[in-house]
């Protein structure tokens, strides 16, 4: 084997999913999820959920506790089928998420997968929200977050541990260690500041569409950014 190739092969681009590979975040995933609820009280009843827990969520985003505010955001998720929500996941990839990858982060994928790096999407979303875009994006290798079933039936806790700031960053280099590669000689995308962590655990980290809080750090740390809002806008 070429030892270059194999060489290249050693490299991974790790990329955040919500405001990085697509436009929105959690809330609109849930709240397709929630209209299509069993039974008008069932929709009602998990709309109801979802404002109530606003301001918790409020509180742990403001408090940099993103593992906790999945952990309240996805409790919504109690008493929902298996079965049901990976059914109508498929429906929401098509209808919500589809539509709205920012244009060029396919060619940025492909282009680094023409290199020999490894796309590995790392995200604190539902696995069945994440599985269809991975594989839309041609991304064989992804982590994402996991309801507890018991009897086919959400429990609204999720499997730990929680991906979600640090945890991210831990996946990456356990990833990395089985895998074999060379985190300082590869990528991280995100656009929150919370994925400091993961962004700071490889050699070459860009922020796309930074909040000001990532913005800043990326100007502290002199790290690239990538703003995909304004070239989605010239193909609106």
């Amino acid at each position: 084997m070429n030892s270059d190739v194999n060489s290249d092969a050693r490299r991974g681009a790790f990329f955040d999913l919500d405001g990085t590979v697509l436009e929105g975040n959690v809330l609109r995933a849930s709240l397709y999820f929630a209209r299509r609820a069993a039974g008008l009280g069932g929709r009602l009843g998990w709309l109801s959920h979802l404002a109530g827990t606003l301001p918790l969520v409020a509180m742990a985003e403001a408090t940099g506790q993103r593992a906790r505010l999945n952990e309240i955001h996805f409790s919504g998720f109690r008493g929902v089928s298996e079965h049901r929500l990976r059914y109508l996941a498929r429906d929401l990839f098509d209808e919500v998420l589809r539509p709205r990858i920012f244009p060029g982060i396919r060619e940025l994928i492909a282009e680094h997968a023409r290199s020999g790096v490894r796309p590995v999407l790392v995200t604190g979303a539902l696995d069945f929200v994440a599985a269809p875009v991975a594989r839309h994006l041609g991304i064989e290798s992804w982590a994402a977050n996991r309801l507890v079933f018991e009897r086919g039936v959400a429990t609204g806790r999720l499997r730990r541990p929680v991906l979600a700031g640090p945890a991210k960053a831990a996946w990456v280099r356990r990833y990395a260690e089985r895998e074999g590669i060379d985190l300082a000689r590869s990528y991280a995308y995100a656009d929150d500041v919370a994925d400091v962590p993961l962004l700071s655990v490889v050699g070459h980290p860009t922020a796309v569409n930074p909040s000001g809080g990532l913005g800043r750090v990326a100007r502290e740390n002199h790290w690239p950014v990538l703003d995909l809002r304004a070239e989605r806008q010239l193909h609106a």
